[in-house]
């Protein structure tokens, strides 16, 4: 359980004195997935990698949200699929005395960098579990994908959703 900040009351607009806090209820994988239709070939060759993220938090109750990290990777050689893995990793992140205009940025950049290097360890065992090649992603700016999707008019503050 991850937490930032302090354990106080109230969501919406911040009581005076008392800090915002952001904490991982839990975590958990929602679905997971990985075709591997180039095996045995594909074991020894140097996969051509595709990678694709999304991101999309809900609201559960006033101080209860979803956050949903979809992971693709796909890999080919020529014009030969080697192997598909999905990830669908959530999280239930406890919002408390957060400023309305700060929930979309904790909930689409802090807590996707929280939960990052747990997606990306699942994803690299299924892939060696799946005898590939090892598979290391590379961390992600969600800052940047933050920043990118809300100036593409992408970031629906109420919908709460980004995709890469």
């Amino acid at each position: 359980m991850s937490s930032i900040g302090t354990d106080t009351p109230g969501a919406g607009a911040p009581h005076p004195g008392q800090m915002p806090n952001v904490q991982i209820v839990g975590q958990y994988i929602k679905d997971l997935s990985f075709e591997n239709p180039g095996a045995p070939a594909g074991m020894t060759s140097q996969p051509q990698i595709d990678f694709g993220i999304d991101l999309q938090a809900r609201r559960g109750s006033p101080e209860l949200y979803e956050v949903e990290l979809k992971i693709r990777v796909t890999a080919k050689t020529e014009d030969k699929a080697l192997f598909l893995a999905e990830l669908a990793y959530g999280a239930l992140v406890q919002l408390t005395n957060m400023p309305d205009e700060a929930v979309s940025q904790v909930l689409l950049i802090q807590v996707p960098f929280l939960l990052f290097p747990f997606a990306r360890r699942i994803i690299a065992d299924v892939v060696r579990d799946g005898g590939m090649p090892p598979l290391m992603i590379e961390p992600i700016d969600f800052m940047a994908l933050y920043q990118s999707k809300l100036a593409e008019g992408q970031i629906n503050v109420g919908g709460m959703s980004g995709n890469a």
